[in-house]
């Protein structure tokens, strides 16, 4: 992502009943360009968490209090369709109060809510199930510190603006904030009952609970204030935000197993696709993560549409065509832009429209114009919509203008980078911390820097423009490109290859120095079809040996390598899109076998992350009957990591599919390890529909087309 502190690893509060708050217990929502992320309890507690909107957290603190006491937590999870946050929890002994005293456990706390139309909905439920009338003393803290998301994260910033005092009406709390930016950011609490107290920061409640019954409290937070909070209002929103998750999960061809928790991972990486995609006037286009990279990422949106472009054609098509709305046009240092490269990320908060950050539009990816451009052609390829690339052609033209002419800065014939202003990423590929690229003695290299998989991914955009050059009537491009392609492959051979350990450089430094490290780039290599089958197969073997493979995926640098370190960021972690990635190289070379194993990595560690797999975790060593040990401040959800399940699917099954030719081809198909049968419906291809069922008989996999299958199927072995 960037090389900012990706956030706070410190615990975050402890609640009166010892539970812990940390970082990796926090529950996220999103709708459009606003999530929540709270802990367990359903508590904002100002560190990591809030309700932001726009890049601006508009809610930092909501605590619930029971006679001045936190609650005891019993459970808390997200729904399976990443509608709805519950939590569940009891009172600690109350002390009587006009009723009975209630002891511990009597009282029973549902903390219910959602997102929609950029509002958080609560409802808090409480039930008394003693036989006693009991007075509950409720009380909910709340704050609106209005911190730009990178203050959240770290940065210190030399002035902020101006927070008003805050506004009460009888129900209702009103913030607001004057940014330095001339804009006014505001943010309003409101409550169902009017509070018997209420005050800035805190409101007080009296609740009379007879045996058995149950009370409802509703609260709402949003930019206004809006109509008061109402049970009709919760149930209407509600509804509107599971109908609407629905449709959205329902797009492209549906997957089914005959595994129970395989289709639960399945199906709860499609909510979160579905929950980290925004639909723009350009199409779909999947948000990176949530809490650091809720917003347009370049590479985290290319690489997801890349994993999903087989089953669901129509999110690639949103990428790219949002990508290349917001192409560079202009040279800038401080934004590290030049015409056609393709945007790193955007943010909308108070400090990068002031520019006292980057990244309002920023372009300091080396990586992701090459991407862009290969995506490009991967769509082509898989649809067959020579229409649509006919609309992209300048920007894809553009694009790989930018390679030939920008992306090689001292003529070596590589794709290399080097930061135009301090303020910009050290690290422009997608291991982007500042310490990720080194040489064998651990000193960093001097700029620029050409790493490995950078080479792939342009090597890749050129072939694919040759080709389509070729469809659209244009031979002297096609020649020129695809012998642009060759050559690169040919300086990846001669320069990068270490014969010694039988595996490529991470990268080439500004003298022309190899990094002589092993990581995991080499398999996006193998990915782009770049290396000879003998070499390709010496990288897979290194790949799927223990000092790569921890047992769950494929760490980011080898065991035994200087700066190896399993808690680290890009240098010994696992990082499940990168594993897939290598998977999808394996498969390429014909290589099933490891493809399976990695996938049953990956569907395990998900087994232990409740179906969701994280943005990263330690590249520990697994050892029998523990999970994988997790990397507190990653990203959950994650939409490259919720796209690994489909990519390492698609290498498993052994499919392509000719949007060209309107067929499918299968070639050596395996099924995961535990899984007898799984069936694909509704697979488009141009006008047609491919049903295929894959099933395990004897000691092969067979595969057969459904009765509504219009498209050919070619089996090969």
């Amino acid at each position: 992502m960037d090389d900012l502190t990706p956030g706070p690893t410190a615990t975050v509060e402890q609640g009166d009943t010892g539970e812990p708050r940390v970082p990796y217990r926090l529950f996220a929502l999103k709708d459009r360009d606003t999530f929540l992320v709270a802990d367990a309890f359903g508590d904002v507690l100002g560190a990591a968490d809030g309700l932001f909107h726009d890049d601006t957290r508009l809610l930092s603190r909501l605590r619930l209090l029971l006679g001045n006491r936190a609650p005891a937590l019993l459970s808390a999870a997200v729904s399976q369709d990443n509608v709805f946050f519950t939590s569940h929890s009891t009172n600690e002994p109350l002390p009587a109060l006009g009723g009975a005293a209630a002891p511990h456990g009597a009282i029973h706390v549902e903390r219910k809510r959602f997102l929609w139309d950029q509002r958080l909905y609560e409802r808090l439920r409480f039930v008394n199930y003693s036989r006693d009338m009991v007075i509950l003393p409720v009380s909910l803290e709340y704050d609106a510190d209005f911190h730009d998301m990178f203050e959240v994260r770290g940065s210190k910033r030399p002035a902020r603006g101006r927070i008003l005092p805050a506004e009460t009406n009888g129900r209702c709390v009103v913030y607001a904030y004057d940014g330095l930016d001339g804009v006014r950011r505001t943010s309003a609490v409101s409550f169902s009952e009017p509070p018997g107290r209420l005050g800035p920061q805190r409101a007080d409640f009296m609740f009379m609970l007879t045996p058995e019954t149950h009370f409802d409290l509703y609260v709402e937070v949003g930019v206004t204030a809006d109509h008061p909070p109402t049970r009709e209002r919760w149930r209407a929103a509600a509804a509107r935000a599971r109908l609407n998750m629905r449709g959205r999960r329902r797009r492209g061809a549906r997957l089914h197993s005959s595994g129970r928790l395989f289709n639960d991972w399945l199906e709860k990486s499609r909510a979160d696709l579905a929950l980290l995609t925004t639909e723009f006037a350009t199409g779909l286009y999947p948000y990176a993560g949530i809490p650091w990279f809720s917003t347009p990422f370049g590479r985290d949106a290319i690489i997801t549409a890349w994993q999903v472009l087989w089953i669901e054609p129509s999110l690639t098509r949103g990428v790219l065509g949002y990508l290349a709305e917001h192409q560079a046009r202009e040279v800038s240092a401080f934004r590290d832009s030049a015409p056609g490269k393709i945007m790193h990320e955007t943010r909308k908060g108070e400090m990068n429209v002031l520019e006292e950050l980057p990244f309002g539009r920023y372009y300091g990816g080396v990586d992701t114009t090459p991407l862009f451009v290969a995506l490009a052609c991967a769509y082509a390829q898989r649809t067959g919509d020579l229409d649509y690339i006919d609309k992209l052609w300048e920007p894809l033209t553009a694009a790989i203008a930018w390679i030939e002419h920008f992306g090689d800065s001292d003529g070596d014939g590589l794709i290399d980078y080097a930061r135009g202003a301090k303020s910009g990423l050290s690290n422009q590929n997608w291991k982007d911390s500042e310490d990720s690229v080194f040489h064998a003695d651990g000193r960093f290299p001097d700029g620029p820097i050409a790493v490995v998989e950078v080479q792939g991914y342009a090597f890749a955009a050129f072939q694919g423009m040759a080709d389509l050059a070729e469809r659209r009537g244009d031979p002297l491009n096609a020649a020129r490109w695809r012998a642009k392609a060759e050559h690169l492959r040919q300086e990846v051979e001669d320069r990068f290859w270490m014969e010694d350990k039988g595996f490529y450089a991470m990268a080439i430094d500004g003298h022309g120095q190899p990094c002589r490290v092993r990581g995991s780039n080499p398999g996006h290599l193998l990915f782009c079809g770049l290396p000879s089958p003998d070499r390709a197969a010496k990288v897979a073997e290194a790949l799927l040996s223990s000092a790569f493979h921890n047992g769950f995926g494929v760490r980011t640098l080898a065991t035994g390598e200087p700066r190896f370190n399993p808690m680290s960021y890009h240098n010994g972690s696992v990082w499940p899109h990168d594993t897939a990635i290598c998977a999808m190289g394996l498969a390429r070379y014909g290589l099933r076998d490891g493809v399976v194993r990695m996938m049953s990595g990956l569907f395990e560690t998900a087994a232990h992350y409740e179906m969701r797999l994280p943005e990263l975790f330690c590249g520990f060593p697994r050892q029998a009957g523990e999970p994988p040990v997790a990397y507190p401040v990653a990203c959950l959800p994650q939409a490259w990591a919720a796209g690994s399940a489909f990519m390492m699917l698609q290498a498993c099954l052994g499919i392509t599919i000719d949007g060209w030719r309107g067929e499918i081809q299968l070639t050596d198909s395996r099924l995961p390890i535990g899984i007898d049968r799984l069936s694909i419906e509704g697979l488009k291809v141009g006008d047609g529909r491919a049903d295929i069922v894959f099933e395990h008989i004897g000691g092969y996999v067979a595969a057969h087309a459904g009765r509504q299958s219009t498209v050919p199927i070619l089996i090969r072995r």
